[in-house]
């Protein structure tokens, strides 16, 4: 095996060289004398797979001894190595592979001018006022209007139907004193549209289709015939906005009203400063980050940002502009190009970030990250677990905790912590 390492900058090098056929086919034949001794699995003992591992193996040995001639200790390596040539010719193996190690980010640049200066929001005593409305009406219950009419638009209407198919009743397909709220879309398309102008008392009936992709086979695409009675039309009756009203929102005997108000104008305030650092103050912070430092970017991690970027702009092409890109190399070409300032910036920022952190002791922990995910699937109606999951599943996790560490890092530069 011979193995060369040539240094491209202070922290990119080319590790390169040949193993010889006759290598690999000695290391095959260890790995099948060892298979013979442990009585491996007859499934396991394919050529196809003595040949995969033996390869394995003497790559693994490749990169080591490709490290060794370079001076470089292994725990100094970033990211995964990135393969640039690996040719099999008539009598050996060509092996090209780029390692990057990490750069040296000098931590005791004064980035204080780089702090972009804001006003803290003021939750305005009109947006309070109207978050309490609306939680007083939203506890609110719901009561007959005073003076009965017809049914309109966006009325909460109060019902009995019973659905059929063929003339036979089908199972879920009935209920009784059942609240739907006309325009809500939550019922079969058509029907909720066929109430509009019933009576109180007025028994209809109304034809549906089910829908193609209806969860249920059995009555995907077919004709329904709900039997519907009008009971009432009902409207929801706001809560008096008093310091009772606060003991039962805030599950607090010693709850008032103004002490209410001051937590939903915490919330208005949190929430508002939460959209400046988002759409203002964090791009400011990485813009000056990224100007403010200066040093060597590690290949490989930029080009599997790159590759990343790519992919995600090739899965909103049409099919048509794959195949064109799969035809022309030149295509391709550009498109890596057109996305390799904003990869290095990612790359570099998240560097930068990770070093700065990193000096001032900051980092999530698994419960913050947790916790975070938890808040995320409440806020968007998703199952925690199964957030929680997919993040693992789809490794993530460590994405989430840089993402938290950065939040952590950026709140203290902007001093949030002091707010």
């Amino acid at each position: 095996m011979k193995v060369t390492a040539e240094k491209i900058d202070d922290i990119n090098i080319i590790i390169s060289g040949t193993v010889s056929n006759e290598t690999t086919a000695k290391r095959v034949a260890e790995l099948k004398e060892k298979a013979v001794k442990e009585e491996t699995k007859p499934e396991d003992m394919s050529d196809e797979k003595f040949q995969e591992d033996a390869e394995g193996e003497i790559l693994k040995e490749f990169i080591t001894l490709g490290l060794e001639e370079a001076n470089i200790d292994v725990e100094s390596v970033l990211g995964q190595p990135g393969f640039r040539k690996y040719e099999k010719r008539d009598d050996s193996i060509y092996i090209e592979i780029a390692i990057s190690t990490s750069p040296e980010i000098d931590t005791n640049i004064d980035y204080a001018d780089i702090i972009p200066t804001f006003t803290k929001p003021v939750a305005p005593e009109e947006e309070v006022q109207a978050k309490l409305e609306e939680m007083a009406i939203q506890q609110g219950t719901f009561d007959a209007i005073e003076t009965p009419r017809a049914v309109e638009n966006n009325d909460v209407t109060l019902i009995d139907f019973e659905g059929f198919v063929d003339g036979v009743a089908f199972e879920g397909g009935s209920a009784e004193k059942f609240t739907l709220k006309i325009g809500s879309n939550s019922f079969i398309p058509g029907f909720e549209e066929q109430l509009i102008g019933m009576k109180y008392g007025e028994e209809r009936t109304i034809t549906v289709s089910f829908p193609e992709d209806y969860q249920s086979t059995d009555l995907a695409g077919k004709e329904a015939k709900f039997e519907v009675k009008l009971h009432e039309i009902q409207e929801q009756k706001a809560l008096e906005a008093d310091d009772a009203f606060a003991k039962k929102i805030l599950n607090d005997e010693n709850a008032t009203l103004n002490v209410l108000k001051g937590k939903l104008g915490d919330q208005i305030t949190s929430q508002a400063l939460s959209q400046l650092y988002v759409t203002e103050l964090k791009p400011k912070l990485i813009e000056g980050l990224l100007g403010k430092f200066d040093f060597t970017l590690p290949n490989n991690i930029v080009d599997q940002e790159i590759d990343a970027k790519v992919n995600e702009k090739i899965q909103i092409m049409t099919e048509e502009e794959n195949e064109a890109l799969k035809k022309d190399k030149e295509k391709f070409h550009a498109l890596r190009e057109s996305v390799r300032e904003e990869a290095e910036n990612t790359i570099k920022a998240a560097l930068i970030i990770e070093a700065l952190a990193k000096k001032e002791g900051l980092e999530a922990d698994e419960q913050e990250v947790l916790s975070a995910l938890y808040y995320q699937a409440m806020m968007s109606g998703q199952d925690s677990t199964e957030l929680v999951e997919y993040y693992k599943k789809n490794n993530l996790m460590h994405s989430a905790k840089m993402g938290l560490t950065e939040d952590k890092l950026f709140g203290m530069m902007l001093g949030f912590d002091k707010q």
